[in-house]
This record gives C-alpha cells, sequence and structure tokens, in this order.
C-alpha cells in the first residue's frame, strides 16, 4: 500500500480511538470505529489496499460490497497517482491503470464513496489522498468538509507538508474525521510517540524501510517490542503493513500485538490477476481475501 514519506498526518485531537462517529452520507453515523468488530481469539483485524479505479469504478463497487460481506475491517481506498516513491512496481501499476482509465480524480472517488458507504454494516473506509497530486491546490478545510461528507471513516495525506499539519488538525476536527498517522518501526522514538499521540483513526505502523510488498527480515512477530512501546501513547488501533501477503503474515502480525494487518501489493496482484486472466475480479479477489483471513480457533 501506499505509505506517506514522513509522518504527514495528525489527529482530530482526541488520541483515541471510536469517539469519532462520522457522519457518512445521508447522516447515519458509523456504526463502530475501525477494527472494533475484532473478537478476542480470531487474529487480527485486516485492511486491505485498492487504488480506486483499478478495478473501474462500476465493478469496484461490487468488490467492496463483496469486502463488507466477507469481514474485512477496512479499505484504504486510494485516490491514484503517480511516482510514489515508497511504492513497489505492484502497486505503481495499479494506479497507472487506475489513472489511464480515466474517471477516478477526486470528486469521482468522493462520489463513489458516498454511493457506496451506506451500505456497509463492517468495512470501514480510509481515504488515501496524495497532496500534491489531488489535494494541494485545494482549500484544505473545504475538501477535509468534502471528504467527510462523502463518508470516509478516516483520512491519510500522503506527504503533507509540516507546515500545514496543525491546518490539517484543526480541519479534521472541526468535521470529526479520523486521522491515520504513520510511522515506520525504525523511527526514532519521538517520531514513534508523535504519531501514535495523534492517531485517531489508526496508527499505521510501517514494517520496514523499503518499497510496499517487501517483508522485514525478521519477521512481523518481531515488532512486538516496537507494538508495545506505541501503546504507551495511543489507545487507537495500531494496524502493521509493508511485506503482508499471506494468512501467515497475517497471524505474525497478530502475534507482534497489533490490531490489524494491512495487505496492499499482494492485494493489487491479486486484482491485476484477475484482469489479465478475463476473470470475474469479484469472485477472484473473493477467494484472495478467504485466503488471507485468519482461521477461526475451533
Amino acid at each position: 500500500m501506499r505509505e506517506p514519506a514522513a509522518v504527514t498526518a495528525t489527529t482530530t485531537g482526541t488520541g483515541t480511538a471510536g469517539t469519532n462517529a462520522l457522519p457518512s452520507a445521508g447522516g447515519a453515523s458509523a456504526p463502530a470505529p475501525f477494527f472494533a468488530h475484532r473478537a478476542p481469539g480470531r487474529g487480527p483485524g485486516l485492511a486491505v489496499f485498492l487504488n480506486a479505479g483499478d478495478p473501474p469504478l462500476p465493478v469496484l463497487r461490487d468488490l467492496v460490497l463483496m469486502l463488507d460481506e466477507e469481514g474485512v475491517d477496512c479499505l484504504e481506498l486510494a485516490v491514484p497517482f503517480p511516482d510514489s516513491v515508497t511504492d513497489g512496481p505492484a502497486v505503481r501499476r495499479s494506479a497507472r491503470r487506475a489513472m489511464d482509465r480515466g474517471g477516478a480524480g477526486l470528486e469521482d472517488v468522493l462520489a463513489f464513496l458516498a454511493g457506496i458507504r451506506p451500505q456497509l454494516t463492517r468495512t470501514r473506509i480510509a481515504l488515501l489522498a496524495d497532496w500534491r497530486y489531488s489535494l494541494g491546490h485545494r482549500d484544505l478545510a473545504a475538501v477535509t468538509r468534502d471528504i467527510a461528507t462523502a463518508g470516509a471513516d478516516g483520512l491519510l495525506i500522503h506527504a503533507l507538508p509540516p507546515r500545514l499539519r496543525e491546518r490539517h488538525r484543526e480541519s479534521a476536527a472541526a468535521v470529526g474525521l479520523p486521522i491515520v498517522t504513520t510511522c515506520y518501526a525504525k523511527s526514532s522514538p519521538e517520531v514513534q510517540a508523535e504519531a501514535a499521540a495523534h492517531a485517531s483513526a489508526y496508527l499505521y505502523l510501517v514494517a520496514h524501510y523499503g518499497r510496499s510488498g517487501t517483508a522485514p527480515a525478521a519477521g512481523h512477530a518481531a515488532l512486538a517490542r516496537t507494538v508495545g512501546g506505541l501503546r504507551t501513547y495511543t489507545h487507537s488501533p495500531i494496524a502493521v503493513g509493508f511485506g503482508v501477503s499471506t494468512r501467515q503474515d497475517v497471524e505474525a502480525v497478530g502475534a507482534s500485538g497489533a490490531d490489524a494487518a494491512i495487505i496492499g501489493s499482494a492485494a493489487v496482484s491479486a486484482v491485476e490477476r484477475a484482469q489479465e486472466a478475463g476473470l470475474d475480479v469479484t469472485v477472484a479477489f473473493r477467494d484472495f481475501v478467504r485466503s488471507v483471513l485468519p482461521v477461526p480457533p475451533r
């Protein structure tokens, strides 16, 4: 999945999950915060990353409804943008396919979100948008309001300039929009503490430096000490991404004590394979989701 080059997102000011029930399109409140459906003993929650427009939005609609039916906790839905230095080849190809098709700009994605969000009962949607490509030419308060009104459950801004963090925090607080913050497992203690303290949707912990799709050498379970340290600064969920592609990886994330695993490159690759083979993308992606969801204990 895409990951900001620095800790660029800030909080609504609560520092806790579940206190920012977000009005979705149509005025209904989100029934639960991110990963709240995760039951004891059933492994970590699951988030998947996809670029809006890959697959095309009409197909993506059916796919998102399927995610809700299958019990996927979170969709990180990106407004596609090019040339992210932290993206591996699979995510870059996905973004390029979406952009080449057209019809997946910010306004298109917000309209899609407004249509799909009221139909979901479990899956939360965190919108990911690049500052330079999608947001920087707009009034920050106005676009944040538009994102909240469309029904986003959370917002992650890629590459937000540090000078705008406070304004971003204020804009999000004004409309009750929870924020995803991010840090690396090897970030300094100060950076980790800042990211954790400012998380209100969830904290996205990047497993290691590198491009998306690559796994940490020591495995995801080795992040237990980092996850434990972050817990001292936040009550919000902690989700681990980068290099998570199999059920075993998801279970290893759970062993670290994190609340959720984020699957990015493997998810967009599953979409890519289905499209290239001429398969029903939603059916193929359901098979992928079932292959990575933790198996409930007997």
